[in-house]
């Protein structure tokens, strides 16, 4: 099972805007990356040192730092005295337990979301917190540091000079970057959507207990997702609506895109819930009705043996004085009594269509 339970209780006590690392514990170095670019070119560097980052600071080019690894706390502290954010920006940074939101700081805006990612072996959702903190002239991403990139895609159109995105800003190049997350939102919306296929086929063939597991974890899995897609709505739509200089009005048209895609996400997890719901009902049917069918089937047998049953019953007495005893055909007469019963109680549930 995915680890989700941040123990934010370790900060009881602290001064606010104390740095704190709240999350999975990694080992190694911080990765650096910084992308510089307009224009006229691209200028990149993978595994950079924080001190290599100063000189970007004051430059009319855009400046993209991307840091995977957020466990280095000095380091952190370190950018943010190089930027000036503020501590209570840095602690939220490290706290990833965070729920989405964007805080206008003036000289730059602070956004934090959930990038999220599908398991289908183990049907859960693996989440990594990133921030986004745009200025004048920068972005900088920080990400908790867990395999797989959504970003690269990204790097190639900057590289490439696909696209408006050398032509623009830092504020869309923020937009990209939480548009390349929501995103990915769809890809797991249509994974949930083939495993619930998947599941409606099983309940309605042959529901066994995984299958109710299954439903119970993938009913799970939705609640998370949920919570991490419901807070979209008022990021993006907090960013459309910023009076702030940073975000240029060219760039709000696109922000309003991505609103559509987040009111289009929650809708459709929404949907799948309630799907969900109704498929823990079908499958509570569908054993009771096989229950329903058992009892038939040992009703009916039972019924017809009780019959014959009596009259074992009585020719099993052993009266003295029982003139059918002494009857030479009174075994094979008997036999046939039986049989006849059984016959037309048998006739009678084909009438009836209750076998």
């Amino acid at each position: 099972m995915v680890e989700r339970a941040k123990k934010r209780s370790i900060k009881a006590g602290m001064s606010p805007g104390t740095l704190v690392h709240i999350g999975a514990k990694r080992v190694g170095e911080s990765r650096i990356r910084i992308l510089d670019y307009d224009e006229q070119g691209v200028r990149e560097k993978n595994k950079a040192l924080l001190d290599e980052c100063v000189p970007f600071r004051d430059t009319d080019t855009v400046t993209w730092i991307d840091i995977e690894g957020l466990h280095d706390i000095a380091m952190l502290d370190q950018l943010g005295q190089c930027y000036g954010l503020h501590p209570l920006i840095l602690e939220d940074i490290l706290n990833t337990d965070q729920r989405p939101k964007t805080d206008d700081m003036e000289s730059y805006i602070y956004v934090v979301l959930k990038m999220l990612d599908f398991e289908p072996t183990t049907l859960e959702i693996v989440s990594e917190q990133v921030s986004v903190v745009f200025g004048r002239n920068y972005v900088i991403s920080l990400q908790e540091g867990r395999e797989g990139d959504l970003f690269e895609p990204l790097r190639e159109r900057i590289r490439g000079g696909k696209g408006r995105i050398r032509k623009m800003g830092p504020d869309y190049l923020a937009y990209a970057l939480l548009d390349t997350i929501i995103d990915h939102y769809f890809v797991i919306l249509e994974k949930f959507a083939e495993r619930i296929e998947m599941l409606e086929e099983e309940l309605v063939s042959d529901p066994r207990p995984e299958t109710l597991h299954q439903i119970h974890r993938l009913k799970r899995e939705m609640i998370f997702l949920r919570k991490s897609a419901w807070p979209l709505r008022e990021v993006v739509n907090a960013l459309e609506k910023s009076e702030s200089d940073l975000i240029r009005p060219a760039t709000k048209i696109f922000l309003r895109d991505i609103y559509d895609h987040a009111i289009h996400i929650v809708d459709s997890i929404e949907s799948y819930r309630e799907m969900l719901s109704s498929m823990l009902d079908i499958y509570l049917s569908s054993v009771s009705n096989r229950m329903n069918q058992v009892m038939k089937v040992l009703t009916i047998i039972a019924t017809i043996f009780m019959p014959l049953t009596f009259l074992a019953g009585v020719y099993g007495m052993n009266f003295k004085f029982m003139p059918e005893l002494g009857w030479r055909w009174g075994y094979p007469l008997v036999l046939l009594v039986m049989a006849g019963a059984a016959g037309a109680m048998i006739h009678f549930f084909k009438k009836k269509n209750w076998l």
